[in-house]
Order: C-alpha cells, then sequence, then structure tokens
C-alpha cells in the first residue's frame, strides 16, 4: 500500500467513526502483527483507562500498556519534545511471556494529539524486515486519522480553552514564579492561584508545571 492510498483510506475509516479502522490500516501499513495505542498521561495502577484502542488479547493490553506507559514516565519533557514523531525500540521485559511468532523487540512511536500525549506500540513477526521509512511515517498519519477523534480520546473538557486569568498564571510559572509571588504580583489569594493551576493541568492533561509549560510553548499560548 503507497502512502497516498494510506491517506484516502483513513479519510474513510474517519467518516465511518471507528478509531480501530484507521489503526488496523496503519498497523498493516508499517507491516505490524499487533498494535497499541495509549495515552502515557492518564496511566493509574490496575487500569486500563490509558488504552485507547488495541488489537492484542486484553491482558497483554494490560501488562503491555503498563510497562509502555511507565516508560515514557521516565523520559523527561525534553527528551519527550524531542523525540516526538521519532520510532524507537523497546525490549519486552523477560518476565512477559510473548506469543512464540512475535518479536520481543516492541516499536514505540509517540506522538501529540492536541493537549494529549499518545504513543503507539507496534509488534511484528520474529524475524520480519520492517521498512524504516515506512514507520516514520506512522506517526504522522497516526496524527492525522486521531485528529477526527478528538473529543473520544481526551473529552470535552481537556479540550476547553485556557482562560486570560489561567493564561496570566501560566505566563508566571514559566518566569519562575511561586504561587505566592503570583498571588501577590495579579492580586489574589495564593488559594485562587493553586486553582487557577489545578484547572491549567486538567485542561491541558499535564501533571506537573514544567509539563505544563511545555504544554503552552509547544502550543504558542505563551
Amino acid at each position: 500500500m503507497s502512502r497516498a492510498r494510506l491517506i484516502e483510506d483513513l479519510k474513510a475509516a474517519g467518516n465511518s467513526g471507528d478509531i480501530a479502522d484507521g489503526l488496523k490500516l496503519i498497523a498493516d501499513y508499517a507491516g505490524a502483527a499487533n498494535y497499541l495505542l495509549a495515552r502515557w498521561d492518564v496511566y493509574s495502577e490496575g487500569s486500563l483507562e490509558f488504552a485507547v484502542s488495541a488489537n492484542w488479547p486484553l491482558d497483554m493490553v494490560r501488562t503491555l500498556g503498563s510497562v509502555l506507559v511507565r516508560a515514557q514516565f521516565k523520559i523527561t519533557e525534553i527528551e519527550r519534545c524531542t523525540s516526538a514523531m521519532l520510532p524507537s525500540f523497546l525490549d519486552c521485559p523477560q518476565a512477559i511471556t510473548m506469543p512464540p511468532h512475535l518479536s520481543r523487540q516492541l516499536c514505540v512511536v509517540p506522538f501529540d494529539v492536541g493537549p494529549a500525549r499518545m504513543v503507539l506500540m507496534l509488534c511484528f513477526v520474529d524475524g520480519m524486515i520492517f521498512s524504516q521509512s515506512r514507520l516514520h511515517d506512522v506517526a504522522q498519519v497516526c496524527a492525522y486519522h486521531l485528529a477526527s477523534f478528538q473529543k473520544d480520546i481526551f473529552g470535552v473538557e481537556v479540550l476547553q480553552d485556557l482562560t486570560d486569568r489561567e493564561l496570566e498564571c501560566l505566563s508566571w510559572i514559566a518566569e519562575g514564579k511561586t504561587s505566592d509571588e503570583i498571588s501577590l504580583i495579579i492580586g489574589i489569594s495564593r488559594n485562587t492561584v493553586n486553582n487557577y493551576i489545578t484547572s491549567i493541568m486538567k485542561k491541558t492533561s499535564t501533571k506537573t508545571r514544567s509539563e505544563a509549560i511545555a504544554h503552552a510553548v509547544r502550543n504558542n499560548l505563551i
């Protein structure tokens, strides 16, 4: 399948309203036997909330998904920015039993869709020779496909715009100011500042102030 044909087929998959249709096309284009699409920013122990779509058995989704998302948590914000859209390989932990016909090397492709950090994991048949150029296409075509499903992926509340006051607080955070300093600068209480910061992190799907700043810079908010 050519890249141009893949794009055309993804348009049809987007119109069908099924994320999995397009992901199966992308996995086939890359030559992968299995795929797992996850949001690293919503992983919690014992939950499958992070998994968006997969054609793995459920127990494999839980096990490999937790390995995948935990690995992403170890990456710094700068590394996340520089590695976005670039495929890399992760060795499956020896403690995990993989089907015998599959390679233990897992291809990991990180990318952003709106405010969400996404990770696509691909698994190939053992010994298969895959195309590096097609792997580099994967992040772009995934982002293209998932743009049609933003509300399904991270909900209406995450897509809300930041208010002027939230942007003001975020700008001061980027300047290295503490909550106490921001409260003095803009004339509101420390608790109100912290409430704004909590709201910012919820809307941007970030967990720390540094991640919120990086998100704002990436999206030209500050």
